[in-house]
């Protein structure tokens, strides 16, 4: 498994047990990346040491915070699917790199 995908794999694991997903934010909300082919992402992590380190490698006074994973599923993911954003899961590494996918696929691999 790539490490990307194995990121991916720890993510919907640690969230399922953890029910709690974390993301990282500033005064003007949650920092968003534009891919090639003009996706925007929208990142979470399974665990806070994991947004910690992106937000010390983003940095521009990025704090974490956490976000019970009801309120992520109800709230989060159909107001990012409105904005037309995919959900970056567990983003790692010096340039921050992983897998994204549709909130509604992120909603599947949950079965919640």
């Amino acid at each position: 498994m790539s490490q990307s995908g194995s990121q991916a794999a720890a993510f919907f694991r640690d969230v399922r047990e953890s029910r709690v997903v974390w993301l990282v934010r500033d005064g003007d909300g949650s920092p968003t990346h534009l891919s090639a082919d003009g996706t925007r992402s929208l990142p979470f992590w399974s665990t806070s040491p994991r947004a910690q380190r992106a937000a010390k490698i983003w940095g521009r006074g990025l704090r974490v915070e956490s976000m019970p994973l009801d309120t992520w599923c109800d709230r989060a993911l159909p107001d990012a699917a409105r904005d037309g954003l995919v959900i970056g899961i567990n983003w790692s590494g010096p340039r921050l790199v992983g897998w994204s996918f549709t909130p509604e696929e992120v909603l599947n691999r949950l079965v919640l």
